[in-house]
C-alpha cells in the first residue's frame, strides 16, 4: 500500500463510533491502522449518551406503563424504583459494550493504543502518558464533543452536565435543567418520570430549536401537563450554595429557584483543546471545531476530520457515515462525500419525537405551494387507561411537485417510524405514494396514509384554510 516510511497507513484519533468505524474499516481493506484512546472505547454514543440514556428513559417510562395497567384490568402493589439498581445494571451493560468494540477492534487487525494521542508536527503523532512518538501517513482526527461548561456563569462548577448525571448516586429531589435542546428534554423527561420536581429553563421562545414547532408546542403541552415547569426566554444569571448543600440559582429575570441539583445542557464544544492542531496550521471555526471539506480534508493533506469535532450534523449515525466515506474515499478509491439530506432522528423525549426533512417553517421560506396534512389525536392506548396523552403526525407536501418534503412524528414509538419514514423521503416519496399505501390497523402509524386531505395549505408562506 505505502512504502514503510511510516510506522502506521493511518493514525485515528479517538476511538468513539466514528474513529472505531473508520479504523476497522481502514485495516479490513489492508491498511496497518493504529487508534489511540485516552478513555473509555464506544465515546460518547455508547459510554455517556445515546445508550446509557436510553436506558434511563426505558426505566423511567415504567410509572406511566404501571398506572396504565390498571384500566386493562391489571392490579400492582408496592411498586417502587431504586435508582442505584438502575445505575449499576447501566453500567455492567455499558461495561459489556465496551468489552465488544475492543473485540471487534482486535479482531479487525487494528491497534488499540490506551493514551492521550496529539499532533507533533508532520506526520508523527505523540502519546502523552508513554511519552513515545509514532507515526502515520495519513492521520484521521475523531475526538468527538464534550457538554459546554458555560465558565461564564458564576457558579457553574457546582452544576452538573449529562455526564454526571449518569453517575448521580441518588435521584434528586428537584432538578433544574438549563436548556431546550434534546439533551435537556430528553432528560427532563427521564427525571420527571421517575417523581423528581423538574424545571426546564431557556434562553428561546419554545424549546427544541429547528424541529417542526407544531411538534415543539405540542410536546410543551404534553409536558406542563406531566408537571414538568418549562420557563422560556430567562436564563440563570448566578449560582450558589447554600448551607444545606442545595444550590440556589437566581435567574436573569431576578427571581430564585432552590434545588438539589443544576443541570447544564447548553450546547456542546468540540475536544480540541491541546490537541496540537496549531502544529500543523490545521483550520478551526470561530467555536474550535476543525474545518473540513466535502470528503472531511482538512486544509492539511495528511489530516481528515469526523464527527462531532467537526460541528457538522451532531448525530452517531452520521458520524459512522462518515467515517464509511473517509475510507471508500481515502483506502478503496471511491471518492464519497457524505449526503446530509433528509436524515431521520429522534428525540427520546416523553412523548417521543421523530422526524425526518424539512419543517413547515423551512419549507414556507423555500417553497411557493404547499400541502400542510396534520393530525392530532389521543392514541388507542390511552382510551382504557384513561391517559389524556395527545399524539401528533404531520407531512409537509409540495403542493406542486406532491412530493412529501418533511414527515413529523410526535408519540410512542416515533423514533422507529421516523427511521422508516427516512427511507420513504430519501426516495422522493409523494404525497399520493402514501394514499396509495393500504393502512395497518389498528395502528397509531396508519394515520400517515390516511390524511387525504391537507389541514391547510401554504402560498408564498401565508396560510390558507382548507376547504
Amino acid at each position: 500500500m505505502t512504502e514503510r516510511r511510516y510506522d502506521y497507513d493511518l493514525f485515528v484519533i479517538g476511538a468513539g463510533s466514528g474513529g472505531v468505524r473508520a479504523a476497522r474499516r481502514a485495516s479490513e481493506a489492508g491498511a496497518r491502522v493504529a487508534v489511540a484512546e485516552e478513555s473509555r472505547v464506544g465515546g460518547t454514543c455508547v459510554i455517556r449518551g445515546c445508550i446509557p440514556k436510553k436506558f434511563l428513559v426505558y426505566a423511567s417510562q415504567f410509572g406511566e406503563a404501571f398506572e396504565d395497567a390498571v384500566g386493562y384490568g391489571w392490579s400492582y402493589e408496592n411498586a417502587r424504583f431504586d435508582w442505584p439498581t438502575l445505575i449499576a445494571n447501566k453500567d455492567r451493560e455499558i461495561a459489556r459494550l465496551e468489552g465488544v468494540y475492543r473485540s471487534n477492534l482486535e479482531k479487525s487487525g487494528v491497534e488499540l493504543i490506551n493514551d492521550r494521542a496529539v499532533l507533533a508536527g508532520g506526520h508523527e503523532i505523540a502519546l502523552k502518558r508513554t511519552g513515545t512518538t509514532v507515526s502515520a501517513e495519513r492521520i484521521l482526527i475523531a475526538t468527538g464533543g464534550r457538554p459546554n461548561p458555560h465558565r461564564a456563569l458564576h457558579g457553574h462548577e457546582l452544576c452538573i452536565t449529562s455526564d454526571e448525571a449518569f453517575e448521580l448516586k441518588k435521584l434528586p429531589e428537584k432538578v433544574v435543567i438549563a436548556g431546550g435542546g434534546y439533551i435537556a428534554v430528553e432528560f427532563a423527561g427521564i427525571f420527571a418520570a421517575m417523581g423528581v420536581e423538574t424545571t426546564i429553563l431557556y434562553r428561546g421562545k419554545e424549546i427544541l430549536q429547528r424541529f417542526d414547532m407544531d411538534l415543539r408546542r405540542l410536546l410543551h403541552a404534553e409536558y406542563e401537563n406531566k408537571g414538568i415547569h418549562i420557563r422560556c426566554q430567562d436564563v440563570l444569571g448566578r449560582i450558589e450554595k447554600k448551607s444545606d448543600g442545595w444550590l440556589r440559582g437566581t435567574f436573569l429575570g431576578g427571581d430564585c429557584y432552590d434545588a438539589e441539583q443544576i443541570m447544564l445542557a447548553v450546547g456542546r464544544l468540540p475536544n480540541t483543546e491541546g490537541l496540537g492542531l496549531e502544529k500543523l496550521g490545521i483550520r478551526q471555526d470561530k467555536r474550535g471545531s476543525i474545518c473540513v471539506d466535502g470528503y472531511s480534508k482538512t486544509n492539511v493533506d495528511h489530516v481528515w476530520a469526523i464527527g462531532d469535532v467537526t460541528d457538522r450534523m451532531q448525530l452517531t449515525p452520521v458520524a459512522i457515515h462518515e467515517a464509511m466515506c473517509f475510507v471508500d474515499t481515502v483506502f478503496c478509491g471511491r471518492p464519497t462525500k457524505p449526503d446530509y439530506g433528509s436524515v431521520a432522528t429522534a428525540v427520546f423525549s416523553q412523548p417521543e419525537l421523530g422526524t425526518v426533512g424539512m419543517t413547515e417553517d423551512q419549507a414556507r421560506c423555500d417553497i411557493d405551494n404547499l400541502a400542510i396534512y396534520k393530525s392530532v389525536f389521543r392514541p388507542l392506548k390511552n382510551t382504557l387507561s384513561g391517559r389524556s396523552e395527545r399524539m401528533l403526525m404531520k407531512l409537509v407536501v409540495d403542493a406542486d411537485t406532491d412530493k412529501v418534503l418533511g414527515a413529523h412524528v410526535l408519540g410512542p414509538d416515533a423514533g422507529e417510524m421516523a427511521q422508516l419514514l427516512g427511507v420513504s423521503v430519501k426516495m422522493g416519496v409523494t404525497k399520493s405514494d402514501f394514499d396509495r399505501t393500504m393502512a395497518v390497523h389498528p395502528t397509531a402509524a396508519e394515520e400517515l396514509v390516511t390524511m387525504y386531505k391537507p389541514s391547510y395549505t401554504v402560498r408564498k408562506g401565508e396560510v390558507v384554510e382548507a376547504a
